[in-house]
């Protein structure tokens, strides 16, 4: 999951973009509700649609399928989820260490993102986990974001290698916490954070305090 780049994407205001974002949160909304009541299989575009009070056109207008639904575009996502976090003060280059500060600012403003509806977290998070074709669309996704997460390092001056590793690192956290917290959604900050300060631990060669 991850991802920045707000300085990559336009800023977001228009009346059009506004009423966009509307309706695509409607329908999203709308899809979750009738897959964790009926199971993802046995709910139809129409049904979505139907729940969403849009129009089949609307829906295609902004999604492709039912599964599209689920996996909104990571470079808009990760934008908006990141805005606040600021460029680092000098060039990261080849440190591993500041690689994983900007790393680490960045996976927790989004994950903060994407639990801020806990309910809906934990919804999308059960759906993918018991149906296997979203489950390797989650994966993919993700590998997206490791993309994402190096371009933005890079951009911040981080040479590839760096980058590289440090965006595959913090995805690991990621993944660490999911696992410590159960996926819970009320918990997964502070085992994302107890994560991160494992690994700066064993990049700094400094004991644990």
């Amino acid at each position: 999951m991850l991802g920045a780049m707000a300085e990559d994407l336009p800023r977001p205001g228009s009346l059009r973009d506004r009423k966009r974002r509307r309706a695509e949160e409607a329908i999203r909304r709308a899809a979750l509700e009738l897959f964790s009541e009926r199971g993802y299989d046995q709910v139809s575009v129409t049904e979505i649609a139907e729940r969403a009070e849009v129009g089949r056109t609307t829906f295609f207008r902004y999604f492709g399928d039912k599964q599209e639904v689920l996996f909104p575009d990571p470079r808009q996502e990760s934008a908006e989820a990141v805005a606040g976090v600021g460029r680092p003060a000098t060039a990261i280059g080849s440190s591993l260490p500041a690689a994983l500060r900007s790393v680490r600012a960045l996976v927790t403003a989004f994950v903060g993102h994407i639990t801020a509806d806990p309910v809906d977290y934990d919804r999308h998070q059960r759906l993918v986990r018991q149906n296997p074709e979203l489950y390797a669309r989650s994966l993919v996704k993700q590998r997206g974001y490791a993309d994402l997460l190096t371009a933005q390092l890079r951009g911040w001056g981080a040479d590839p290698v760096t980058a590289r590793q440090a965006a595959e690192l913090g995805l690991a956290c990621f993944y660490a916490a999911q696992a410590e917290s159960g996926d819970d959604p009320s918990t997964l900050l502070r085992h994302l954070g107890r994560a991160f300060d494992r690994l700066e631990v064993q990049s700094s060669g400094s004991p644990p305090g």
